[in-house]
């Protein structure tokens, strides 16, 4: 592997077999990774939306009942307790629950596969390729960005 990035129209992809071997070939590789970019980029909006979603539902659940009392409506709502022994918040945590965290893992295991093979495209040190990457992480901010905001619920 080269230590400095170098310009070549017949850089291999992830294998020997994916090695372009003319320019068209090589642009539409570069085109390929744009588009895996955007989509990494998309991957991290709708997981964004997914998790907002999640917490709504979890906060349409059933407060807890401790100690044969029931806790105030915002402290549920919020997951929190009042200030205890130590003078800080302590939150608590939601169950483990299938229908969340089973997708929540999938989907972050997806997003972390799409990762990887941005990264293997990165380390061929091909300067086009590496652009790709930056050119489809930007396209994908542009098209997906306002979706991952956080917003309160």
């Amino acid at each position: 592997m080269m230590g400095t990035l170098f310009t070549s129209t017949s850089t291999p992809l992830y294998s020997t077999k994916w090695t372009p071997a003319t320019t068209g070939q090589y642009a539409g590789t570069c085109i390929f990774i744009i588009i895996l970019a955007a989509i990494f980029r998309g991957l991290f909006s709708y997981r964004a939306m997914q998790e907002r979603g999640w917490r709504n539902v979890e906060l349409k659940r059933r407060p807890f009942i401790v100690s044969g009392k029931k806790q105030d409506d915002e402290a549920a709502r919020l997951g929190e307790k009042g200030i205890g022994a130590g003078g800080g918040k302590e939150r608590r945590s939601w169950p483990w629950r299938i229908t969340t965290d089973v997708p929540r893992a999938l989907l972050d295991t997806v997003v972390a596969g799409v990762g990887y093979l941005l990264m293997l495209a990165v380390m061929t040190m091909n300067v086009g390729y590496f652009l790709s990457v930056l050119g489809g992480i930007f396209l994908g901010s542009l098209m997906f960005g306002r979706y991952a905001v956080h917003f309160a619920p």
